[in-house]
């Protein structure tokens, strides 16, 4: 299906406005996830005409995203990746792990952002940074588009080695997300080491259902947990 290639219109925008030079497209990969840690990346591209076929990651092929990955890291001015574990998910929550992963990211950029383009319509990094959200901003910005396409690949890798030991979930090809394959190795095994045990998923398994994690919070305030996807997806 045909799209409308990414722009510098945001970037300018907030050249104009703000004043700021260094600006960090961010984005994240995994939040849907059942297994594995959520990925941030954050790039800084400049005003530069960016590689052919740059969009957002879901819509590119695995062959087209893994070589324009490749592309991307030697052609961006600077990139930086940032994780937060299973474990940090089940501790936090979803919307304080992403904020972790993204603070992560930015600060170990080389030189910190005047300004921040984050995918979305929620901007769960807040102060200090200085955020302008954007929806759907890893198909309209650039810089956005290229950490989306960056964090794609480098999770996808790094679950398909995390899933090694344990082949019959098939996290080479689902990356942690549901699959018919995932769902019934659940069933089965029971989760692995890699597991989110907070989530709901694990509610639809009465076997291993006693490995749930609850989580507890000192101010009573539970963090909305985005992006969950029930085991009958």
């Amino acid at each position: 299906m045909p799209y409308e290639p990414p722009t510098h219109t945001v970037e300018r925008s907030l050249r104009a406005t703000t004043g700021a030079k260094v600006i960090a497209g961010v984005d994240e990969v995994g939040r849907g996830a059942w297994a594995g840690p959520v990925t941030v990346c954050a790039a800084v591209t400049g005003l530069r005409r960016a590689p052919e076929g740059l969009t957002d990651s879901k819509l590119l092929t695995v062959k087209r995203r893994t070589a324009l990955a490749v592309e991307l890291e030697k052609w961006v001015t600077s990139y930086a990746l940032g994780h937060a574990s299973h474990e940090e998910i089940d501790r936090m929550g979803m919307t304080a792990a992403l904020r972790l992963a993204a603070v992560r990211a930015l600060e170990t950029l080389p030189v910190r952002p005047d300004a921040v383009i984050l995918d979305g319509k929620h901007d769960y990094l807040g102060a200090p940074w200085k955020v302008r959200t954007v929806i759907k901003g890893d198909q309209s910005c650039i810089a956005v588009a290229a950490a989306s396409v960056i964090a794609k690949v480098q999770r996808d890798k790094m679950m398909a080695e995390l899933g090694i030991e344990h082949a019959d979930f098939g996290f080479a090809a689902n990356a942690g997300y549901p699959s018919p394959v995932h769902k019934a190795a659940l069933e089965e095994r029971g989760p692995t080491p890699y597991h989110r045990l907070s989530w709901a998923y694990l509610d639809a398994l009465p076997q291993w259902r006693h490995l749930k994690k609850a989580r507890s919070w000192a101010d009573g305030n539970v963090p909305e947990i985005e992006g969950q996807l029930g085991f009958d997806f």
